[in-house]
């Protein structure tokens, strides 16, 4: 399964460069369903990368079984992206997709200077969202 994944902004996910919007990671779902987990190291030069990112994004979204992703990154430079699949004809799907293919080559030979991919069926899945409690609006 090799390669590029995503980067610069996230689908339903962990991080955002919209401070308007809330962080939320992809919600829990029943299982079982399948998680690619993509964590790279960028070389310095990222021509080209925002935009083939995008194009990712909006290849994967199309991919029926296609459930969300997260993304973080670290200050020291390591980015961490999770997608969350159906099934695994829905992750196949994605790792043949002949665009998503020719993404990851370049990303081999231009933008990652390490990455490993982890693909997991998931057996067991929970999620926690806090209450949101309303703000005392009286005045002391």
């Amino acid at each position: 399964m090799g390669g590029t994944w995503w980067g610069s902004t996230p689908y339903s996910g962990a991080m955002s460069d919209h401070s308007e919007a809330p962080v939320t990671p992809v919600e829990a779902f029943e299982p079982p369903y399948y998680v690619a987990v993509f964590t790279a190291v960028r070389t310095q030069d990222q021509s080209g990368y925002n935009e083939t990112a995008a194009r990712m994004e909006d290849l994967v979204k199309d991919v029926p079984g296609f459930l969300g992703m997260d993304q973080a990154h670290t200050p020291g430079g390591l980015s961490i992206t999770v997608g969350y699949f159906r099934d695994a004809d829905a992750l196949t799907e994605w790792r043949c997709n002949a665009e998503h293919r020719a993404a990851q080559k370049r990303g081999q030979v231009e933008w990652y200077q390490s990455y490993t991919l982890h693909v997991a069926k998931v057996e067991r899945s929970l999620g926690y969202t806090r209450a949101m409690v309303p703000q005392s609006t009286t005045a002391s």
